[in-house]
């Protein structure tokens, strides 16, 4: 008898944890905008400066396009260069080593929308993990989880802004969220990654949202 008011009451707790979870994105979403404006965005130009290493800072442009073209080019002595993108059929990133821009098979585009948009629609399990800080703000911890695919986000127990992701190989941390129309974006983005040479800064001044790009943006 103990044992199975015990699976009932584990089995509540799932759900009870579940349903926060999805309170917390759901919530998230709407603070920002709101799903329908999300969907609404068919494409975003980001504008301003990456942070390389200490001294390292170039004017980068990033172009992004449903459903999951890329484009992102930095300026070197004045010159702007494509460094990293997916046209809709290939994937393309600089290798520095030969200092040309070469087709990776491998690559794989992330989508256009972030996974929390359609997250049950797309497959992904929410598990809520609790509170934490990040920095001195308390977060909610949400975990998603696709077959072996696990990330964490970090969303503000007040503003219900998302303030840190934490994927596989990367961990980014988001800031300064500006009004974008009606969407809320954070204008500052932050990447340690395990890869080498892989960490950045990128601080945006200037985020254009369904900006019509010609068609050629994401040739490569």
């Amino acid at each position: 008898m103990k044992k199975i008011i015990y699976l009932v009451l584990l089995t509540f707790a799932a759900s009870l944890y579940s349903q926060t979870a999805k309170e917390i994105i759901d919530k998230n979403i709407e603070l920002s905008g709101g799903l329908t404006n999300w969907k609404l965005l068919n494409s975003v130009l980001l504008q301003g400066k990456v942070i390389l290493g200490v001294k390292d800072e170039y004017p980068i442009k990033i172009y992004q396009q449903r459903p999951n073209l890329t484009k992102t080019v930095i300026s070197i002595s004045g010159k702007e260069t494509a460094i990293e993108g997916f046209d809709g059929t290939k994937g393309y990133a600089m290798n520095y080593a030969a200092n040309k821009l070469q087709v990776y098979p491998e690559y794989v585009p992330e989508s256009f929308d972030n996974d929390f948009i359609d997250w049950e629609n797309k497959g992904f399990d929410a598990r809520y993990l609790g509170k934490e800080k990040v920095g001195e703000i308390y977060c909610h911890k949400v975990e998603l989880t696709k077959n072996v695919n696990k990330n964490i986000y970090y969303f503000d127990v007040k503003s219900y802004m998302l303030l840190k992701e934490v994927k596989k190989d990367e961990t980014l941390v988001y800031a300064d969220y500006k009004k974008v129309g009606n969407l809320s974006m954070p204008f500052r983005i932050e990447s340690s990654s395990t890869k080498k040479d892989g960490d950045f800064v990128m601080i945006l001044n200037r985020i254009d949202a369904n900006k019509v790009f010609p068609a050629n943006t994401f040739k490569f």
